[in-house]
């Protein structure tokens, strides 16, 4: 066996109703202050109500950021940033999607550290202290309650990361009950964003390992099981449950086996035309699939079983039948992207160098321009 190490969030409790029992989270890691980051539609669909009352009824103190937006800018974070010293927060809760909790990894290590955020774009390059951090997921998707990866927009439209272990939370707390409400093309987008974290770590070129791939496979058993039922029937609990533990369990796999080539194809369409994160690795799974069969073929056909296929065509027809039914949209052209964008979205990916590395096929400029050709 090759040598590999594996990290992971310390503390996970999985339970409908479990955010209600915040406040004495908090109070064992010694908060007095708790900065709630967050969203503005978290906030007016209730969705903290029982975290801020369990930190009221803990005796910890509440202050609220709520602007973050989606794919957040640097600006936000240091806002959410100002917002916490300005308040003498000693914590953070991170409660919403992805954009709500990566903000609130960041707000906890710049807070805590000291550090410029200029400073710690890239891996391990952020290696101070941060303040106690708690993540809430309201989404079945980016896993960044376990990650230790937070992504800023910066300049126009491009995105940087922030990869390092002093970003792992305190704690990841999974309510099923947050994740009701959820709509269908949502639920559907961020289900299919858990499902290529799983399938990317199972492939990754560079530190797949054995506990990833243990991880990638049971996190895409669960999310190919629940999916469908989770789109059409938004009130199961035990589908919602599944769904958030698997993509728990993907996270806590690409954290340690890096995601690829979707993703770095993905960022940019998030970046110019705003296109959720979760519906932009949709549209680009089928045909990074497809170019990464050559390499990773016999990989997929490991996974095939999970999705009740056979082979590596197997396991792609499956997971596209698998997509189709959550009628999320399939083409580019369907989300508004011009054919003439498709060389500035080439030249954006190949930026995306961190991520690239990882797939299991080289990708030059010219397939990153024919795979988004594909996708139109």
């Amino acid at each position: 066996m090759t040598g590999f190490t594996f990290q992971t969030t310390p503390n996970i409790r999985v339970a409908p109703g479990a955010s209600a029992d915040i406040g004495p989270l908090f109070a064992g890691l010694g908060a007095r202050h708790v900065l709630l980051v967050t969203d503005a539609g978290v906030r007016r669909f209730g969705l903290s109500s029982a975290a801020e009352g369990s930190l009221a009824a803990a005796g910890v103190a509440v202050s609220v950021f709520d602007a973050v937006v989606a794919d957040p800018p640097a600006d936000v974070v240091l806002a959410a940033v100002e917002a916490g010293r300005a308040a003498g927060a000693d914590a953070v809760l991170g409660l919403g999607g992805g954009s709500p909790m990566d903000t609130a990894k960041l707000v906890a290590y710049l807070l805590g550290s000291g550090d410029r955020l200029e400073d710690i774009y890239g891996v391990d390059q952020a290696r101070g202290r941060r303040l106690p951090l708690v993540l809430v997921p309201t989404t079945a998707g980016t896993g960044s309650e376990v990650t230790p990866i937070a992504i800023v927009t910066t300049g126009e439209a491009e995105k940087k990361g922030v990869v390092s272990a002093s970003l792992y939370a305190d704690w990841a707390v999974l309510d099923a009950e947050l994740t009701l409400g959820l709509p269908p093309a949502v639920t559907a987008a961020t289900g299919v964003d858990a499902m290529v974290h799983a399938i990317e770590a199972y492939t990754s070129r560079h530190k797949k390992n054995p506990l990833s791939d243990a991880l990638a496979r049971e996190a895409l058993r669960l999310l190919a099981a629940n999916l469908v039922t989770a789109c059409t029937r938004g009130d199961d609990v035990q589908a919602r449950s599944d769904m958030l533990l698997g993509a728990l369990l993907a996270g806590q796999a690409f954290a340690n086996a890096p995601v690829a080539a979707v993703h770095a194809l993905a960022y940019p369409l998030g970046g110019h035309f705003h296109i959720p994160h979760g519906l932009s690795n949709a549209l680009m799974l089928p045909h990074v699939l497809a170019f990464n069969l050559e390499s990773a073929g016999p990989l997929y056909a490991e996974l095939a079983p999970l999705l009740g296929g056979t082979g590596a065509d197997g396991f792609r027809d499956r997971l596209d039948a698998l997509v189709a039914a959550t009628g999320l949209p399939r083409r580019l052209r369907d989300v508004a992207v011009p054919e003439s964008a498709l060389d500035l979205l080439a030249d954006d990916a190949m930026k995306q160098t961190r991520l690239l590395v990882n797939n299991p096929r080289e990708v030059s400029r010219a397939d990153a321009r024919a795979l988004y050709a594909q996708a139109w």
